[in-house]
């Protein structure tokens, strides 16, 4: 490993509104736009706090309290996760929203940011006390969401059952069926196709468009990922499949790593087997900091965010690095990667399958048509790269990063918005 430059002292930890508004305010400067519209977009429309009463197994009744963000709606609905976590706070979900925001908008669908979430940890309650709570949190949000309001998705502590009890509580006190209330939903009740893949899978195309951009084979090309969960795994798969060298992946646990490549396809992810990662026969074990600064072409970090700091960026040997994670890349440790010639593909960009297919969902709950798994990842396909070519034409154009080339495109597109809509008096 290289040796660490620069100051000694720890990086403070970022929260997710502080990178939020910093990559906005990156972004302004490349571009002509009312200072009052960037000023609206550092804060969000709304933000939603309510207690929900939860009722345990053992009788005691427990008081939970319950989070939605909603950041901009000038170019459709708010859209974005639900998440049972015991770190989810108002400000978490803020920087969530607005991440949402351009992802949506980088993406161009029709859509705004929102975010929310639940503090509680999922692993303390049964799957009984999950139903009865995420049903009394549909309730105490039904006023603020809806198909045309702000449309709720699975992320970290949720799923598609999650989002299927969410649904029916909705429906069940709206009186009719509204299946467009929430996306990520199991397909016999109006969900999508791969919709569980497709954050993971957009990930892979845009490490494969990237990897033709600068010229390289990808067969001669090695990945590792951190986080070999729902994004992780399909991206490496994705990526195995299409010839790259997936040499190292990760679960919570640890590692696993052999430079002649894994076979991603034994290696079971752990929401599939937890703890088959690390546990996994493999030549070696690594940590998962060791991981990151593996020398391999392309590092995915796909865990959790805020793993590459100025604390490790110096010691990253990767020549590349695609963001399967929401925010695994602190404002300091781009700075470095910057300075070092490291290209670093955004999550609003490489990880926005996962809208995409949600705003698919969208679609044929709307039109109660259902697509074939083949159209969905036809369509997952030509979105990804119409986004690729705007992202690209910025990155070529203006002499900037990926993520500012990425944030450029978004915010045009919203502030461009925001200025036909105007302002109400």
């Amino acid at each position: 490993m290289t040796q660490q430059t620069g100051t000694s002292e720890p990086e403070a930890q970022e929260t997710a509104v502080e990178t939020a508004r910093r990559q906005l305010e990156r972004a302004a400067a490349h571009l002509d736009v009312d200072p009052g519209t960037i000023e609206r977009l550092k804060h969000p429309d709304k933000v939603h706090q309510v207690s929900i009463p939860l009722k345990r197994d053992d009788g005691d009744t427990e008081i939970l309290t319950g989070y939605r963000a909603q950041h901009d709606s000038v170019r459709g609905p708010f859209k974005g996760g639900l998440r049972y976590h015991p770190e989810v706070d108002a400000e978490e979900c803020i920087g969530l929203s607005m991440w949402m925001t351009w992802k949506c908008a980088v993406m161009d669908l029709p859509f705004g940011g929102g975010k929310g979430g639940i503090v509680v940890n999922p692993k303390d309650l049964s799957r009984d006390e999950k139903e009865r709570l995420t049903r009394r949190f549909a309730e105490e949000l039904r006023e603020v969401v809806g198909p045309m309001k702000d449309i709720p998705a699975p992320d970290m502590g949720t799923d598609p059952q999650t989002m299927a009890w969410f649904m029916d509580a909705y429906s069940m006190q709206e009186g009719e069926t509204q299946p467009g209330v929430v996306t990520g939903k199991p397909p016999v009740i109006g969900g999508s196709y791969g919709r569980e893949e497709s954050p993971g899978h957009s990930v892979a195309i845009v490490a494969r468009e990237a990897i033709d951009y600068y010229d390289w084979d990808i067969e001669d090309t090695t990945v590792a990922v951190q986080g070999f969960g729902s994004v992780g795994a399909n991206a490496a798969r994705s990526l195995d499949d299409w010839g790259a060298t997936v040499v190292a992946v990760s679960d919570v646990n640890g590692a696993i790593y052999d430079p002649d490549g894994l076979d991603t396809k034994d290696v079971e992810g752990h929401d599939e087997v937890p703890g088959m990662v690390s546990g996994y026969d493999a030549p070696e074990k690594l940590s998962n900091s060791d991981l990151l600064e593996l020398d391999v072409d392309i590092l995915i970090p796909a865990a959790i965010g805020n793993v590459l700091t100025a604390d490790n960026a110096n010691d990253v040997q990767a020549r590349m690095i695609v963001e399967g994670a929401n925010g695994p890349t602190t404002t300091a440790a781009d700075a470095v990667f910057e300075e070092r010639g490291i290209p670093v593909l955004p999550d609003i960009l490489a990880n926005a399958g996962g809208v995409t297919v949600s705003y698919f969902e969208w679609l044929q709950d709307i039109n109660r048509r259902q697509w074939t798994l083949e159209r969905v990842t036809e369509e997952l396909e030509a979105e990804m790269l119409k986004a690729w070519d705007a992202v690209c034409e910025e990155y070529e154009a203006r002499d900037v990063t990926w993520r500012d080339a990425a944030y450029i495109v978004a915010l045009s597109r919203v502030a461009e918005a925001h200025d036909a809509r105007g302002l109400w008096p």
